[in-house]
């Protein structure tokens, strides 16, 4: 019976294990699936946090080259032509600074000449603009802005500060080309046409206006042709009218088309009026600049070429576009050391004592600081076909000195002879003797005449015509020269000093 009993309980027993490993078996892949789902779940909170820690490292690159871009984008879409002309043109614009020594004298000095009463000195300081246009260091600004200067500096937009050096003035047009030295090729503006400007049309000025460097003003052309008449019969006339804000520092300045081009040089304000400016165009300083940067007014040596200048160059048909990389020789005086070398008009110098002239500022870069009579070798392309010839500058003659003499005013002198000298009551030579005079020419007007015996050139004694060809050298358009003049009267001699107007 126990037995029988024990029996039917193990039985009971495994068959309630069957009937449970049978339900285990049932919802087995349930609980795998549950038990999944918290692995998951626990992987996903460990990736979740592993996000939270390191998401702003990942995002922030992503957001940070997404914002730059953006910044990039907004910054072309806000881009105009102005803002693309200052970024163009700034790097080659300057401001300048300049310091003049003045004199003012003592009416009571003439009258006591006494030392308290003796002239005195004083340091002005003033600013204006110019602009680069070889990358050599050539610059062209106002004549007015640096014709007085003891010392003048010029100030880049990328804060280098250099000298200035003088090398011509035409105060006539009120030009003036100065050179800085750099130890690497400056950025240089290109000088464009100003023959085709339209009223309307918009321009871009840059300058230095009350000291403020690097200053972009935009306006647009209001008229052309203007004439602007100063003191003492000064006239300016053909220049460009223009509504962009200059002021006093801009003088100077370029003056842009959209294009980046330089279509004038700003010059002059109506004080009693507000948006009224003037500039000097762009085809008249290209027509100066061969006068300008001519070897033979700036050095005083005998050349005896012309230059085209980019006038010139531009004139060319297209077949000779190549030749641009040179300077067009314009004109050959003959007998003079150019024609001597075998130079004709319209030879092309492509390079000049082993230095290559891509245009006739080169070439004056060159010829400026060649010694005198060293034969230079030039290579020359006449009708496209390369040639080479070799050319020695010469020091100038007293024919070129009276040449000069005559072409600025209109006078020809002569060394004192020991007859002349005698006749004079001089017991040696204290001037050069008028010996013409130019009808209306600049001397006629301040009353020089034939006779009368030159003594001092500009604040020098000049004793000798060879004494005189230096000085000569320096004159320019437009200055006004001292002349001290001896004559004889009744009553003896006679000094007078006179102002005469280099034309």
């Amino acid at each position: 019976m126990n037995g029988e009993l024990r029996i039917a309980k193990s039985e009971l027993h495994r068959a309630d294990y069957e009937r449970s490993a049978f339900k285990f078996k049932a919802i087995a892949p349930a609980l795998n699936r549950r038990a999944a789902r918290a692995r998951l779940g626990r992987l996903a909170g460990c990736a979740l946090a592993m996000l939270t820690v390191f998401a702003p490292a990942l995002i922030a690159p992503a957001r940070a080259q997404s914002g730059e871009r953006s910044r990039e984008q907004s910054r072309a879409a806000r881009e105009t032509p102005v803002s693309r002309v200052f970024a163009q043109a700034s790097p080659a614009v300057v401001n300048l600074s300049t310091t003049q020594i003045v004199t003012v004298r003592d009416p009571l000095n003439e009258i006591f000449n006494m030392p308290m009463f003796a002239p005195r000195r004083y340091q002005t300081h003033s600013v204006g603009s110019g602009f680069i246009i070889h990358p050599d260091g050539f610059l062209v600004t106002n004549a007015h802005v640096v014709a007085q200067a003891a010392e003048c500096k010029a100030l880049f937009a990328d804060g280098r500060e250099l000298p200035v050096e003088e090398v011509a003035i035409d105060r006539a047009h009120d030009i003036a080309v100065m050179r800085v030295r750099a130890e690497q090729p400056l950025p240089a503006l290109r000088l464009g046409r100003s023959d085709d400007l339209m009223p309307g049309e918009a321009v871009v000025a840059i300058g230095n206006p009350m000291g403020l460097g690097h200053t972009v003003t935009t306006g647009i052309v209001s008229a052309l042709n203007r004439e602007l008449k100063f003191g003492r019969g000064v006239t300016y006339d053909g220049l460009i009218q223009i509504d962009a804000p200059i002021n006093p520092g801009n003088s100077g300045g370029p003056l842009l088309n959209v294009l980046g081009e330089v279509i004038g040089v700003n010059s002059a304000i109506r004080g009693d009026a507000q948006n009224i400016g003037f500039a000097i165009p762009a085809d008249r300083v290209c027509a100066l600049l061969p006068e300008l940067l001519d070897v033979e007014r700036v050095r005083g040596v005998s050349l005896g070429a012309k230059f085209e200048g980019p006038a010139g160059l531009k004139s060319q048909p297209a077949s000779t576009a190549d030749l641009s990389h040179g300077v067009r020789v314009r004109a050959v005086e003959p007998g003079s050391p150019a024609a001597k070398a075998g130079l004709a008009a319209g030879d092309v110098i492509t390079e000049i004592d082993g230095t290559a002239t891509r245009d006739y500022i080169d070439a004056f870069g060159v010829l400026r600081t060649a010694p005198t009579g060293r034969a230079m070798p030039l290579r020359v392309l006449r009708d496209g076909k390369p040639r080479q010839v070799k050319l020695a500058l010469e020091p100038q003659s007293g024919i070129e000195t009276q040449k000069v003499l005559w072409a600025r005013f209109g006078l020809r002198l002569a060394d004192l002879k020991p007859d002349e000298m005698k006749r004079l009551g001089m017991s040696r030579a204290l001037g050069l003797l008028v010996k013409e005079v130019q009808n209306g020419s600049p001397a006629a007007r301040v009353g020089i005449a034939p006779g009368h015996v030159i003594t001092m050139f500009g604040g020098w004694p000049v004793e000798s015509l060879e004494k005189l060809a230096p000085l000569l050298a320096q004159v320019n358009r437009g200055d006004g020269i001292p002349f001290r003049i001896l004559q004889i009267t009744v009553e003896g001699w006679s000094r007078d000093d006179v102002i005469v107007a280099a034309r």
